[in-house]
């Protein structure tokens, strides 16, 4: 399966047949400039809260694309008002099974409101299973016990963790996180977009390989496959 940044917390997932897109800020981002937000394509968008720097191109996207939402009832409820398809409204527990594998929605410590300021109910992860590989999608959390139990319950390919500080987790916290969940290999999120998360990348990966955990840092528009 192949894996896309778009900047931020935003990749591109393809994988069972599908493209999954996960929490899309482009537009408003100054350093995915470059990323042309009119040719993304989308089977399903994940969204892990309504933060406006997980959701800005949520409606140009998903009505262009004709995406299905998956996330939590309040912000796909939200979503739904503006004509999109938003009939995956899960909570935290919740695992649906979709054409491309299954995705579990685990807890997040954040907070989380729509861009109007409404409720977005609660922050959330996602444990997502495809092609017979599993990996965690933490959204914007920070560090909590609750990922043990993500490490007791699933044997992980990798995570998806955000390392920026100041509103999330930070390197140190996300190694943990890494151990906790049994993720050998990390690939940051949520860091260098704004002056505030802004992080020295050799000073990360070298905390990484001290803790014995491979920390991948990709640029922006940057395809791996997993």
């Amino acid at each position: 399966m192949n894996l896309t940044y778009y900047g931020h917390s935003c990749f591109l997932l393809e994988a069972g047949g599908s493209k999954i897109l996960f929490d899309p800020f482009i537009r408003p981002n100054p350093l995915a400039k470059d990323v042309a937000v009119d040719q993304i394509e989308a089977d399903f968008i994940l969204l892990s809260h309504g933060h406006g720097d997980h959701v800005a191109d949520v409606e140009e996207i998903g009505k262009r694309t004709g995406a299905q939402l998956v996330g939590m009832f309040e912000v796909l409820a939200w979503f739904e008002a503006k004509g999109l398809k938003a009939d995956i409204k899960m909570n935290l527990g919740g695992t649906v099974q979709l054409p491309f594998g299954t995705v579990q929605m685990v807890a997040a410590a954040h907070s989380s409101s729509m861009p109007d300021g409404s409720y977005g109910g609660l922050a959330a992860g996602f444990v997502v299973t495809t092609e017979g590989k599993t990996f965690y999608f933490a959204g914007d959390s920070a560090l909590t016990y609750d990922m043990k139990l993500i490490g007791e319950r699933h044997t992980l390919d990798f995570a998806i963790l955000p390392i920026g500080d100041h509103f999330t987790m930070g390197v140190d916290d996300a190694l943990v996180a890494a151990d906790w969940t049994g993720a050998d290999k990390v690939i940051g999120m949520h860091f260098d977009t704004f002056p505030p998360i802004a992080i020295n990348h050799d000073e990360a990966r070298a905390k990484a390989t001290a803790a014995g955990k491979e920390l991948v840092l990709l640029a922006v528009g940057e395809t791996i496959t997993i």
